[in-house]
């Protein structure tokens, strides 16, 4: 497969080589170019003979001298320059099946692609590679590579993703074994399904592939009220969840004492510690947080930043009387609460309401900020105080636009409240306060 040139910007290497929109590249020094991963790999040389195939079908050769990492100047239909590998499973727990009819049709697409691992730290399944797939990502040293595993036992891989090449397809793991690509992992845990000694046994296989797998997410699965006909699942109740919790403390007790190192392998996300009614463990739990986008340490990073951010400010300084309010999904409430509360301690005149927003759309079990949909935003703050300014977690939008899950326009909402939207970082405490405030800190 080749990949087909867009535009060609102005005044850039491609244009000045005599590039045009709509043609073809084929090969760059000899390499066949089939996607966004070959042609970023091969484009860095500093001398390029590029094969290029015009709209009639010519082909010929372009040569191209260059500082090793200047871009040449093109664009291309689509980011991955091909079609975006979408998902062959049919989890048991899949989110997306739990979705409710009538949302944004992007929202539907299951996708599964080990470029998007690379590039923006999505999980993957490993069942939609081949063996030369692997190849290449050890020969570009695509690294790390994010894998959703679930469990190690092949029979039970094979039953929880409704994909009969589920159990083989974790050989590759064998592939990617002392190669220097790193591995980070997750298991969204079932109760009675993958947990309890399934768990056990998945956390001492994924440690013999230690340490190209360095971390392993222990995820809790997401039940929304949406799963009439689907497979019948339970959620995590405070006894369940404590006992993840010290199963994956014993394991990681001997991982250490094995290791003789400081280095955990196991990390449960926040979720399961607030289920389990249980204080969040200290920073260093965390370590590196290697593991945030699966919500392990989001919370304790939250508080930790917020927290040196207040203790920086200047008791001096006058700031102008200023009224806002911040809304989150259920689970990070009461910790906002207290950052908020630490900060109107020190700064008298800022007044800040914190609402936590109940999840009307997908069900009250769902408590994330990032699945907060517009709506109901929209009927749980009708009428409340809010001052002059909403503050969000960036993560209750779509990716680059003003979008919430529910196709509610950000716009939409402070039509009907009467009130600027403005997000935060979520996972940025110095971002919150700063917002807060309404100014540099």
């Amino acid at each position: 497969m080749s990949v087909k040139i867009e535009r060609v910007e102005r005044k850039s290497i491609a244009e000045k080589a005599k590039i045009k929109p709509n043609e073809t590249i084929l090969a760059i020094n000899g390499n066949a170019i089939n996607d966004v991963l070959d042609y970023r790999f091969y484009m860095i040389e500093p001398r390029l003979d590029i094969q290029i195939q015009d709209e009639h079908g010519k082909v010929r050769n372009v040569h191209i001298k260059k500082a090793e990492y200047d871009d040449l100047g093109l664009e291309f239909h689509t980011y991955l320059m091909d079609e975006q590998h979408s998902c062959r499973n049919a989890c048991i727990f899949c989110f997306i099946d739990q979705l409710p009819k009538g949302m944004r049709e992007s929202l539907y697409f299951k996708d599964d692609d080990s470029r998007l691992s690379f590039f923006f730290g999505n999980y993957i399944t490993l069942t939609n590679l081949k063996e030369e797939d692997i190849r290449r990502i050890i020969k570009m040293r695509i690294s790390p590579i994010n894998i959703s595993i679930h469990t190690m036992n092949p029979e039970l891989r094979v039953k929880m993703m409704k994909n009969r090449f589920a159990g083989e397809s974790l050989r590759y793991l064998d592939m990617l074994k002392d190669t220097g690509i790193v591995v980070n992992t997750q298991l969204v845990l079932c109760p009675g399904i993958n947990d309890g000694e399934e768990l056990l046994y998945s956390l001492e296989q994924l440690e013999k592939y230690y340490p190209t797998v360095q971390s392993v997410a222990l995820v809790p699965v997401g039940l929304t009220c949406h799963r009439q006909g689907l497979y019948p699942l339970q959620g995590y109740t405070q006894e369940s969840a404590k006992e993840v919790i010290a199963l994956a403390n014993r394991f990681n007790e001997g991982f250490l004492s094995r290791h003789n190192q400081e280095t955990r392998f196991a990390f449960v996300a926040d979720e399961f510690f607030l289920k389990a009614g249980l204080p969040l463990p200290p920073e260093s739990y965390y370590e590196e947080y290697n593991q945030l986008e699966n919500g392990v340490g989001l919370l304790s990073m939250l508080l930790s930043e917020a927290g040196h951010a207040i203790d920086d400010l200047e008791e001096t300084i006058a700031r102008p009387k200023r009224e806002i309010s911040l809304a989150t999904g259920e689970a990070a409430y009461e910790f906002l609460v207290k950052i908020v509360d630490k900060l109107q301690k020190k700064v008298n005149n800022i007044k800040c309401h914190v609402y936590k927003i109940q999840n009307d759309t997908f069900g009250h079990s769902i408590t994330v900020a990032g699945l907060v949909c517009g709506k109901d935003i929209i009927r749980q703050l009708k009428g409340k105080p809010l001052g002059k300014e909403l503050l969000i977690p960036h993560v209750m939008l779509k990716t680059g636009e003003d979008i919430f899950l529910d196709d509610c326009p950000v716009q939409e909402v402070e039509r009907a409240l009467g009130v600027r939207v403005t997000t935060v970082n979520a996972i940025d405490g110095y971002d919150l306060i700063e917002k807060i405030l309404g100014e540099g800190i």
